[in-house]
This record gives structure tokens, C-alpha cells and sequence, in this order.
């Protein structure tokens, strides 16, 4: 592995790998993402649940999870999430900047403000916030 690579992994927020679904309780495995799509996407690697939709995608080169194991409905919201703080984001604001003022809006730590990690409810919060801002700019 390079150098720059061995720097860049030292970068990454660090989520627990996923043994056992939360959705089925059944087991989760380490697998190619080919099961899910058909074929290989990205880094190629995911965990998945052996009896139900869920799972995650990794940091490339690792076992990282990119986040929590996720089931159709929490993909969705985090797909939504993730458009609606792009426009965000895009419109004024450098990312990081963006991300510090989400966390404080949903008051906690800047380094827990992923959507991967967060859950449903998290995941309605953060997108009624992201949402009423973007109503209150374009009502201005």
C-alpha cells in the first residue's frame, strides 16, 4: 500500500463492523457488492445480511463500513439527506463548514455528523432541518 494511501486511511472515521443485521438478526458477511448490483461497483466490497436487503458499502483498500447497515427505506433517506445537503452546501458554503453548522443544528459532535452512521430518526431530523432551510432561502 502506498504512502499517501497509509495517510489517507489514518483520515477515517471508524464505524463498527457490522456481524449481525439489525433489521433480521441473522448473520452479516463480508462480500463482493456483485450479490446486491449484479456487478461490481466502486471498491467491490460490502457487508451484507445473509437473509434480508441490508448492508453497507467500505472505505476503499479496508474492511471500514461506510456506515450503519442499511435497509431500503434507510438508503432512501439517506439518499434524500445527501441531495438535500449537496444543494446546501454547493450553494454557499465550503463543505466542512456545512457539515459543522448540521451538527450543531442537530446538536452533536462535528465527528459523529455522518449520514452513514445515522439512524431513522437521526435521518428525519437532519432532513427537516436541511429542508426548512431551503425553504426560509427561497421564501427570502
Amino acid at each position: 500500500m502506498s504512502e499517501k494511501k497509509v495517510r489517507n486511511l489514518k483520515n477515517i472515521d471508524v464505524y463498527p463492523i457490522p456481524t449481525v443485521c439489525p433489521y433480521c438478526g441473522c448473520n452479516v458477511v463480508f462480500t463482493n457488492n456483485a450479490e446486491i448490483y449484479g456487478k461490481e461497483y466502486g471498491n467491490g466490497m460490502c457487508y451484507k445480511c445473509t437473509n434480508c436487503d441490508a448492508y453497507v458499502g467500505v472505505h476503499s483498500g479496508t474492511h471500514i463500513p461506510l456506515g450503519r447497515l442499511a435497509n431500503k427505506k434507510l438508503r432512501e433517506l439517506k439518499k434524500q439527506c445527501h441531495d438535500a445537503f449537496d444543494v446546501f452546501w454547493k450553494t454557499k458554503r465550503e463543505r466542512s463548514a456545512a457539515y459543522l453548522w448540521l451538527a450543531d443544528e442537530l446538536d452533536i459532535p462535528l465527528k459523529s455528523c455522518h449520514f452513514g452512521w445515522f439512524d431513522e430518526e437521526m435521518l428525519l431530523k437532519a432532513l427537516g432541518i436541511l429542508e426548512l432551510r431551503q425553504e426560509r432561502r427561497l421564501s427570502a
